[in-house]
């Protein structure tokens, strides 16, 4: 769910496509994609392992674990998107803005590697600005309904969301502790993936 952070960790357009891609395709799919696209696929797969083994996050899911349990990583996921969103020391505003506008004309000019359900989904994502909103609690809570909709084992009513707001300060300290060393990461797997073209 941590959209905005996997469109942010690219290094150019057919990246952006493999990355958003990666939730959508069966394994063996991967390699009928164009170079670039696989690349973002592999960057993907790289950054959910990084993060998936990072102290900083296994912190962060303590914030979400008592209620969840095993479905916390999710909304450490989106609850980082929330900070790095507004992280100004990375983009500014408008870049933010811009960024978000680039993600949306990338993945319309790449339909053709869509899958329908995820068109759909691209659709809502555009017209509401996801990517932009998530620095809004309102974009933030959104999100959080649509991971709680979605998993079949958990109520609906969960107070996901009061929990992300009683523990700002937490997870974002989390948050400072981790973006840095995935971006590191990030750039290392990258210039590993340019390597091999």
């Amino acid at each position: 769910m941590n959209f905005l952070a996997h469109s942010f960790l690219t290094f150019n357009d057919g990246q952006i496509v493999g990355q958003f891609l990666e939730d959508f395709i069966r394994n063996k799919d991967r390699y009928s994609f164009p170079k670039d696209i696989q690349d973002g696929i592999t960057l993907h797969r790289a950054i959910d392992t990084f993060t998936d083994s990072h102290p900083a996050i296994h912190e962060a899911k303590k914030v979400f674990s008592p209620l969840v349990r095993l479905y916390s990583g999710a909304f450490v996921d989106v609850s980082m998107d929330y900070f790095l969103a507004r992280d100004l020391s990375i983009n500014s505003l408008q870049g933010w803005k811009k960024h978000s506008q680039k993600v949306y004309r990338v993945l319309n000019e790449n339909e053709q590697f869509l899958s329908d359900n995820f068109k759909r989904m691209l659709v809502k994502m555009e017209h509401d600005d996801w990517l932009y909103n998530y620095r809004e609690d309102w974009g933030v809570k959104f999100s959080i309904q649509n991971v709680l909709n979605k998993a079949k084992y958990l109520d609906k009513d969960i107070p996901v969301f009061q929990a992300f707001l009683d523990n700002k300060d937490i997870l974002q300290k989390c948050y400072d502790n981790f973006f840095p060393d995935l971006l590191a990461h990030a750039k290392a797997e990258n210039a590993i993936l340019q390597l091999q073209k």
